[in-house]
């Protein structure tokens, strides 16, 4: 990769991490401050779309519960369409990118672009985690364990579309929200070590947000001290 690719590709950001863990609200602040956005959730959701109306849903939440429960008799399929679709958006975004950056050896420019991924991108398949590697840099959004509890808590009382891979099982006499409570935690552990493989760098968004006082960042600044600890990781290494 010649000096000037290997410039674009900086400016070039796929957020990934747990549902929750802030992918969209820095791809928002990304967007605000001039970068072009991708939406992965809102692309599967498009693809999806005629099999959510069928059964009268739409919308990210509507996706959640077209997949339905884990446990579920219909789950177990459904998480395999969904990762196919999931796979085919990643696919396809990546055959653009891989245009523009032959463009950009052409000696053409590119525009900063944030890809927000979903919580399940470690899932698709090998080679398209090795292309998004090879054209971005690849964040990991991090949380602490106080912030974990908050994401199972998040998803409890607003359900997003979750593939659990096999780690959600109900024990007797459990309630739904006990077998989530005590499930989401191991799928949780059982992501980390993939995020942090698929990864170039990781951000701390606690750190974030602890340099404001513990108030959310709300302008390009907040945007520039995201960009400088992704720069200070990714020069370093």
């Amino acid at each position: 990769m010649n000096s000037e690719l290997h410039k674009e590709k900086r400016s070039r950001l796929a957020l990934i991490g747990m549902s929750g863990s802030g992918k969209s609200f820095w791809t928002k602040k990304l967007a605000a401050a001039g970068w072009r956005s991708v939406c992965c959730d809102y692309l599967i959701e498009q693809r999806l779309a005629p099999r959510l109306a069928a059964g009268g849903h739409s919308g990210i939440n509507g996706v959640a519960a077209w997949m339905g429960w884990p446990n579920s008799v219909a789950y177990v399929q459904r998480e395999a369409e969904y990762l196919a679709e999931e796979i085919g958006v990643m696919d396809e975004f990546l055959n653009n990118l891989e245009k523009e950056t032959s463009g950009l050896e052409k000696g053409s420019s590119g525009t900063p672009i944030v890809l927000d991924t979903t919580g399940s991108v470690i899932y698709a398949q090998n080679n398209i985690l090795m292309r998004l590697r090879r054209q971005m840099t690849v964040v990991h959004l991090a949380n602490t364990e106080k912030e974990q509890r908050m994401l199972v808590e998040r998803y409890l009382n607003d359900p997003k579309p979750v593939l659990w891979r096999g780690t959600f099982h109900v024990k007797d006499q459990e309630t739904p929200r006990e077998t989530v409570a005590r499930c989401y935690p191991l799928l949780i552990a059982a992501r980390r070590k993939s995020y942090e493989t698929l990864a170039h760098c990781a951000v701390n968004v606690s750190e974030l947000r602890a340099a404001h006082g513990g108030n959310s960042p709300r302008n390009s600044a907040d945007v520039e001290l995201f960009l400088q600890k992704i720069r200070e990781q990714v020069e370093h290494a």
